[in-house]
């Protein structure tokens, strides 16, 4: 099995395989690495080990070497000229009138390339725009649309947990997230109290998902007749967390709460 390092290029961003070589690397460590868009910059995210062909993809590309502080003081340069890269784009978008909002910039290591991101409401014409930022720059220029989950993860903020945002610091990929799940979870269908910054439903939303499918597949449904220790009844509630079924009971003695196993389901009422 081929022998690999993990290395990411961005906070929370993915995690992308590069033979280490003769190198002993640890987490943290900070690598030069080649990569489809030239030499990168990088961070390893845990030590050497081995994989299976299936998990990698070919040909795996190389770690060149542990990065110096000339490199780092090289990318730190690079981030002063982000800023002012986006302030001139920003100013050329304006100027041509487009219906673009850019997010974010990204110098490549050895400044061959700079990668604009921005956000549309649809396609847009930028073939101008790459002119005007290219006789400005002097190197290649890219333009990237992205979603609005992926500017939020760019710019990061705060949740409604008062936490910073999963998506930016710990979250690799997003996952789907549905209404349902807010609904199997009991929570207020108010989009402002489920929505995140990026006004697309909370991906936390998903975190306890399975657990409450798993607890719901083992509980009757509400609406279902069933049988309790007290007589029979229409299922009015349940609680996956804690496995318990509410009963509205026959002839009056009003509601009262079960264990799963104190039920049995005769079918809808």
């Amino acid at each position: 099995m081929p022998r690999v390092v993990g290395v990411r290029f961005r906070r929370a961003g993915k995690v992308y395989y590069f033979a280490p070589g003769d190198l002993e690397l640890a987490a943290g460590d900070r690598v030069l690495v080649e990569t489809v868009r030239g030499v990168e910059l990088g961070q390893v995210v845990g030590p050497a080990r081995d994989v299976a062909e299936a998990d990698i993809t070919t040909p795996l590309k190389a770690v060149i070497r542990r990065a110096t502080g000339e490199d780092l003081a090289s990318i730190q340069d690079n981030r002063a000229k982000e800023r002012d890269a986006l302030r001139v784009a920003k100013e050329k978008v304006e100027a041509r009138g487009l219906d673009m909002n850019l997010v974010d910039v990204e110098y490549g290591f050895d400044g061959g390339r700079i990668i604009f991101y921005f956000t549309a409401d649809g396609r847009v014409d930028f073939r101008e725009l790459v002119k005007d930022l290219a006789a400005v720059f002097r190197t290649r220029i890219e333009l990237r649309q992205i979603g609005v989950r992926d500017e939020a993860k760019l710019l990061g903020g705060l949740g409604a947990c008062g936490r910073e945002l999963c998506c930016c610091s710990f979250l690799t990929d997003f996952q789907p997230v549905s209404i349902r799940m807010a609904k199997d979870q009991n929570l207020s269908l108010n989009p402002a109290k489920i929505s995140g910054l990026c006004g697309r439903l909370m991906c936390c939303l998903r975190y306890e998902s399975d657990h409450y499918e798993r607890g719901r597949s083992a509980l009757p449904e509400v609406g279902s007749r069933v049988a309790t220790p007290e007589g029979h009844g229409k299922v009015t509630a349940v609680n996956p967390l804690r496995g318990t079924v509410t009963v509205e009971l026959e002839g009056g003695p009003g509601a009262r709460t079960y264990c799963a196993q104190q039920v049995q389901e005769q079918g809808n009422g």
